[in-house]
Parts: C-alpha cells; structure tokens; sequence
C-alpha cells in the first residue's frame, strides 16, 4: 500500500514530505469512468499527491465532474498531452475503443508503464497497437473495488521490471484487498470467471435467497437484510478462519438438521455442476471476447 504523507508544520518534516512526494509517480489515466475514479481516489486518500495525477476524458459532463471532484488533479480531452512525463498510464476506456486510443499514442520514452484495465484486450494487442514498444500490464479488477473491497488478478509483460511491479501493486492497492500476479497470461481468463464476473453469482445466489425469504413470510426489507449480513458474516469467517471452506460448511451442518436438509436439496439439483459450468462458461467467453477485441479489422 502506497504510505501516508504526513503533513507536519516542522520544516524539517515538511522538506521530507515534499521529497516524499517527488518520489511518487506521475500516474496519467486515459479515461475517467467509475473504475478510474476510484483508484483516483483510492491513491489520493492513502497519500499521493494529487499533483502526481492526471486524466484525459472527451466526454465533457464527466470530465467537469472529475474536476470538482479532483480539482488539483491536471485534466485534458487530448490524451498525448495527459500522458507527456508521466510514469504510468492507465488506460481506463472501453474495450470497443482501445485500439483506436492506444494506436494514436505517442511516447517518446520506452520505459512508461501501461497498466491497462479494459477487459477482454490481450497485451499482445496493446504492443501490435503501440508505436514504440511499452512493459505492459494486463489488470483484471472487479466492481467491488469501487468501494475499496476489490480483488485484482495481474499479468505483466516481460519487459516490466521489478520496480514497475511494485508500483502497479501500489495503485492496485488503493482499490483492492487482494491483489494477485499471475504467470500466464491466459489465467486471467480465469480470474475473470472467478473475480470479475464473481459478484453477481453472489448477487444472484442473495436474490434467490431474499426471494425465498419473503416467499416464507419475511418483508422484502427484513429478507433483504438477513441476507446480505449473512453473506457478509460468512464472507469474513471464511477469510479469518484457519479452516477451510469445506470444514466451515461441516461445522455449520448438523446431522438431520435444518442445515443439513437444505443442503441435501441443493446438493440434489446439482448445484455444484451448476456452478462448475457456470464458472468454465465465463471464462470461454473471456477468451471469446479477447480474440474479437484483438482481431485485425
């Protein structure tokens, strides 16, 4: 996680901040949506100078309103200008436009970190696209990093160092609990079965669940709240517990109890291949989506 800059009227102290923050990198984001603004200020909240960073977005009501939002924060409709000296650039568009953004690009230093965010875009297809070649890396977040509960997958090219490693950690950081590398690039087709699409099994499983509730007499409100403080309680269990899930799941299931019943209904419409597929369904389509992102027009 990227330190806290104190803000102490000593001199002294002082000089060490403002050295501190010469440190941090110019971070240049190529778009400015939701997922943008959150690391924007995620990074801003643990400490980076907002003078360190910077976005380009064409559209001008959302661009007026990352301004009032982020008013230190450099801000442009031209995305060469937005990422001349910086360290890093984010790129933080759709996938339908990243080619067409990426292929305008141009950099005059070889060593600029891409961390590209858009899903479903192969960085072999980033560096076909680019004019000079860049390290890239290949981020896979998730919704829940818009309120700083993310899990976020990672795969960096060969030409990314150790340092630029550490400080995609860094920015990833601000945004998500989990951040993870990964050494192949087709994982993250797997990441995003599991973490980038994830929240909606979860959704959907709680909306079944909330349904089943008001169905046996429970308000919408009351149904609704047990749900999501459930699905929070055994979320936190599972991740503070040395026991695994499957042992979790026993401790809670007496025999010939109540658990154990609505379990064996479950277990008996085969959930767990429902699952299974569900899972493996996703991830062939990320590979779908990557190879018609990345093809040739």
């Amino acid at each position: 996680m990227i330190p806290t800059i104190q803000d102490n009227s000593n001199p002294q102290a002082s000089a060490g901040a403002t050295a501190l923050s010469e440190n941090k990198p110019v971070i240049a984001f190529i778009g400015a949506g939701n997922m943008a603004e959150a690391v924007i200020g995620g990074l801003y909240a643990s400490g980076h100078p907002s003078t360190h960073l910077r976005f380009s977005e064409p559209f001008d009501a959302r661009r007026e309103y990352m301004e009032s939002k982020f008013p230190q924060c450099m801000s442009t409709t031209d995305n060469n200008k937005v990422i001349d000296g910086a360290d890093v650039v984010i790129l933080a568009v759709k996938p339908q436009v990243l080619r067409q953004v990426v292929s305008d690009l141009k950099f005059t230093d070889t060593n600029v970190l891409i961390i590209s965010i858009a899903a479903g875009i192969k960085t072999e297809h980033i560096l076909r696209w680019l004019e000079t070649p860049q390290p890239v890396v290949r981020c896979m977040p998730n919704t829940p990093a818009l309120i700083g509960e993310g899990a976020v997958g990672l795969y960096a090219t060969e030409s990314v160092n150790d340092a630029q490693r550490d400080t995609t950690v860094g920015i990833m950081s601000a945004v998500a609990k989990r951040v993870m590398w990964v050494d192949k690039e087709a994982a993250i087709d797997t990441i995003t079965a599991m973490s980038g699409s994830g929240p909606a099994y979860y959704f959907l499983f709680m909306e079944a669940m909330t349904n089943a509730g008001v169905a046996a007499g429970l308000t919408p409100e009351e149904a609704n709240d047990l749900t999501v403080q459930t699905c929070l309680g055994a979320a936190k269990m599972a991740q503070q517990s040395e026991d695994d899930l499957a042992t979790l799941r026993k401790k809670v299931t007496s025999p010939n109890g109540t658990t154990e019943a609505a379990l064996k209904t479950m277990e008996a419409a085969n959930i767990r291949q429902i699952i299974h597929d569900g899972v493996f369904s996703a991830e062939r389509r990320s590979r779908e989506i990557a190879d018609e992102m990345g093809r040739d027009q």
